[in-house]
């Protein structure tokens, strides 16, 4: 058994089942190794910011790690922007990265570069390992720390000659981390804010958006009239018809400052309070209220759902009653084409359990609306804000959980950072339907240019501009495997987006706008 041997089965030890890789020269031992050890299954990606991308969507469907393979310095860089977003959502990933061999190090050679650097603005843990025989208990630390909740990316740099050289064995999974207990103090804390009288607001991340969290704290809503909030790009979101009702704040910082202008009192739930994405002039960063009181129920760390619970049998809460989200959508096709006649034809033909990865941008409105009291699914968002996240989220959702249908909403500009998740999805036959919402241009920044007050001339309108020439997303669909349609009527849409349902594959509508 060498080092790779050795690190790939104590991967499988701890339950890691899914490698995405874009692998190199000094990877190769680790990639030979898949075909001697079982258990492990490999998803090549075509570039790195699919390949980080699509291992946060997989963590956030699951709630584990998958792994991803690396190459050296420059093949870790490519995967920053997502592995950015990654740590954003609090996913758990553990990306092995390969470097030089220990020897070689000292020549400089041309692809030499600073892995650590790379690695340390992303990643919750970091560690190069210096031999073979140690490698196997490094992979299991690695992969208990990026389990440390809620999560984190941890980053294990693999010099090749540990890879190749011979090692012992393989290590035994650690312990998974448990949530820490909310101490009795934040609940009574909180059961006392929301008893004031106050205008009150739950603002919920993490597993309190889910299942048995949302539950709880519709019977706190129920209770006490306070309203729930999430922030604008939750990293998992539960939503539908039967699910409780959550508002999700806005983007812009002064329709933020509206929302939240007549809450008195906010109790956090694995959350931080809320900020403006951006500074603009004369508009405010910190958005909550003057005056408002903060409270932290459970930290990030902490067992949100179970202090949840708590809050809502220590205020006597109802388990009926709870504010649930209709069953409403339009008989046929209906509206004007655009974004929300599109949303509306998405959330007819949308099935129960669906998970639905948006990255739409400024034609996310509609969708969200219509969404909202469509089948009950899951909505996975750009927590990040760094753009070209959208379909490899989509993939990697979709290998964590092929029996449910995918559906990617995107808009044009952010598709072309990671168009080469097409590709992944039609190797791997993943059941996502990618709809491109096709406006030949970088909308929101036109949004931003003005917001700024930056002036706006030819020169500077031409940054902002992608339809010269026109992206042809049939034909690049086509060219990666992926079966695609253009659309530009409503009706071509719907009768589009109801086969795309009715269809298992890989799928891409553009709907030019």
């Amino acid at each position: 058994m060498n080092g790779a041997e050795s690190l790939l089965q104590t991967l499988v030890n701890a339950d890691v089942e899914v490698c995405f890789a874009n692998p190199g020269t000094s990877e190769m031992h680790f990639v030979s190794a898949i075909d001697r050890v079982p258990g492990m299954r490999p998803v090549l990606g075509l570039f790195e910011g699919v390949v980080t991308g699509m291992a946060d969507g997989y963590a956030r469907m699951t709630g584990k790690p998958a792994a991803t393979l690396l190459h050296l310095g420059p093949g870790l860089a490519n995967g920053l922007a997502n592995l950015h977003n990654a740590r954003r959502a609090a996913s758990p990933v553990v990306n092995i990265v390969g470097d030089h061999a220990t020897y070689h190090q000292q020549y400089d050679a041309p692809l030499a570069s600073d892995i650590v650097g790379f690695a340390r603005p992303v990643s919750g843990w970091v560690h190069s390992s210096r031999s073979a025989g140690q490698l196997a208990a490094d992979g299991a630390r690695a992969v208990q720390a990026a389990r440390q909740l809620p999560g984190q990316v941890a980053t294990l740099i693999v010099p090749a000659d540990v890879a190749w050289l011979e090692a012992e064995h393989a290590a035994p999974a650690l312990p998974v981390p448990v949530p820490s207990s909310v101490p009795d103090a934040a609940v009574g804390d909180a059961a006392s804010a929301l008893r004031s009288g106050r205008p009150a607001a739950l603002l919920l991340r993490g597993a309190a958006l889910q299942g048995e969290g949302l539950v709880a704290a519709g019977r706190i809503a129920a209770a006490t009239g306070c309203r729930l909030l999430c922030d604008t790009f939750a990293p998992r979101l539960e939503r539908g018809a039967g699910r409780v009702v959550v508002e999700r704040l806005p983007y812009f910082a002064e329709q933020l400052v509206d929302t939240l202008s007549t809450v008195e009192h906010l109790v956090l739930v694995g959350a931080t309070p809320p900020v403006a994405f951006f500074a603009y002039p004369g508009k405010a960063s910190w958005c909550s209220p003057a005056g408002c009181s903060i409270t932290h129920l459970a930290h990030a760390h902490e067992d949100g759902v179970a202090a949840l619970q708590s809050l809502a049998d220590a205020l006597g809460s109802p388990r009926e009653g709870l504010p649930l989200a209709p069953l409403n959508v339009t008989d046929g096709v209906s509206g004007a084409w655009d974004q929300f006649g599109i949303g509306r034809s998405v959330a007819r033909h949308l099935p129960e359990g669906a998970i639905v990865s948006d990255e739409a941008a400024t034609s996310s409105l509609g969708p969200a609306i219509a969404l909202a009291t469509a089948a009950p699914h899951d909505v996975l968002s750009l927590t990040g804000g760094s753009i070209g996240q959208g379909m490899p989220l989509a993939a990697g959702a979709a290998v964590a959980c092929p029996d449910r249908k995918v559906v990617c909403l995107h808009g044009d500009g952010g598709a072309m950072y990671t168009v080469q998740a097409l590709w992944t999805q039609a190797r791997e036959q993943l059941d996502v339907t990618t709809v491109i919402f096709a406006n030949r241009s970088y909308a929101i920044l036109n949004i931003e240019l003005m917001r700024v007050g930056a002036e706006a001339g030819p020169g500077a309108l031409s940054m902002l501009d992608i339809g010269n020439p026109t992206l042809d997303w049939v034909a690049l669909a086509a060219g990666m495997g992926i079966e695609a349609v253009r659309t530009e009527s409503l009706e071509a849409f719907d009768a589009a987006f109801a086969a795309a349902m009715r269809a298992t594959g890989p799928h891409l509508i553009e709907a030019v706008l």
